[in-house]
């Protein structure tokens, strides 16, 4: 298939820029991926369309507050730094601007010298290596310092930090939040969990790979990118539980899907795992273990528009976007939801 066949016009002016006030008060598209049919709700309508007996799978990850904004070392001229993947012995690979002026050697501070770093290693594709000097605890000085690495399709600077986290987060090391839990309150999960339908948990680390965008002509030609995902057997035997019992797996987010299905054995079985995974799902993949999907709206010619048209077909997919783009809906990461089922 071709990249373009993935496209929708969107309106800049319906890229959400900042969270609603409400988590649940957001709006809710449901999806049939069968029929097609589409309906306009609220998100806390979300438990009319779960059963007794399901389970609802939500990605606990913790967002890395992992934007450090400092200056270089001599000179004093301003550096951003955005961390990527902890390479250990207090080394970071990152992402840095201006790329042109950081190279290696060259010495950096933040936070009037409480955490100070040094470019080891250039790497390919714009990245560097970048060890950091720092007392005490190095997750405690980045709660400190650091600040959200929002995609960049978000202009508005966030006042809450706490709001792009879902209310579950738990385990650190996202670089990007797991948009789709962001509708979630407390008392929402109460509710859906009176009616008797069953939580579990994963983990699987957002990269910022997911934002990267297909370059190819062909979708198979792009390069997927790979995170850290974890399955307990806890999660694992109340799926295998709920699918023995008629009940449906549903999956708040592309990142709960993209656990289970790279860890599912082909008649859906699951076992508690962990690992890195590339999993790239485009249309002709046969799912084996997601029944239903919690989703936001995602960006045109993505990954995550692939996957979502893989669940419910390209058609109908790109039928119901352009019918939220019409009935404006806020997209993205601050936007609207869908329940494709």
């Amino acid at each position: 298939m071709k990249t373009s066949d993935f496209y929708y016009d969107l309106p800049q002016e319906l890229i959400a820029q900042t969270p609603i006030e409400k988590r649940d008060t957001s709006r809710l598209m449901t999806l049939d991926r069968v029929s097609g049919a589409t309906g306009h709700h609220h998100f806390y309508d979300l438990p009319d369309f779960l059963n007794p007996g399901d389970c609802l799978i939500l990605n606990n990850s913790r967002v890395l507050p992992a934007r450090l904004v400092g200056q270089r070392l001599p000179g004093g001229g301003i550096c951003e730094v955005l961390l990527l993947n902890d390479k250990g012995d207090k080394v970071w690979e990152c992402l840095v601007r201006p790329g042109r002026k950081l190279r290696k050697g060259t010495r950096l501070t933040f936070g009037n010298g409480e955490l100070t770093a040094k470019i080891v290693e250039q790497l390919e594709e714009g990245g560097r290596l970048i060890r950091f000097d720092y007392e005490g605890i190095f997750l405690e000085t980045l709660e400190r310092l650091g600040k959200m690495p929002l995609p960049p399709y978000i202009k508005e600077e966030l006042q809450d930090q706490e709001r792009y986290q879902t209310v579950y987060s738990k385990v650190l090391g996202s670089a990007a939040a797991p948009t789709a839990g962001l509708h979630f309150t407390p008392e929402l999960l109460e509710t859906i969990q009176a009616k008797g339908v069953k939580i579990g948990y994963v983990t699987l680390h957002v990269g910022l790979g997911t934002f990267r965008p297909v370059k190819e002509d062909t979708i198979e030609d792009h390069p997927m990118h790979s995170e850290y995902c974890t399955i307990s057997q806890e999660t694992a035997d109340l799926i295998n539980e709920t699918r023995a019992n008629g009940g449906r797996c549903i999956c708040v987010g592309t990142t709960s899907c993209r656990t289970l299905e790279s860890w599912a054995a082909e008649d859906g079985h699951m076992e508690a795992k962990s690992g890195w995974t590339n999993i790239y799902i485009y249309p002709g993949y046969r799912f084996k273990v997601m029944d239903g999907l919690v989703t936001n709206f995602h960006l045109p010619e993505s990954t995550l528009i692939m996957l979502v048209s893989a669940f419910a077909g390209r058609e109908h997919v790109l039928a119901a976007y352009e019918e939220a783009v019409r009935e404006k809906y806020r997209f993205f990461s601050f936007g609207d939801a869908m329940f494709i089922s």
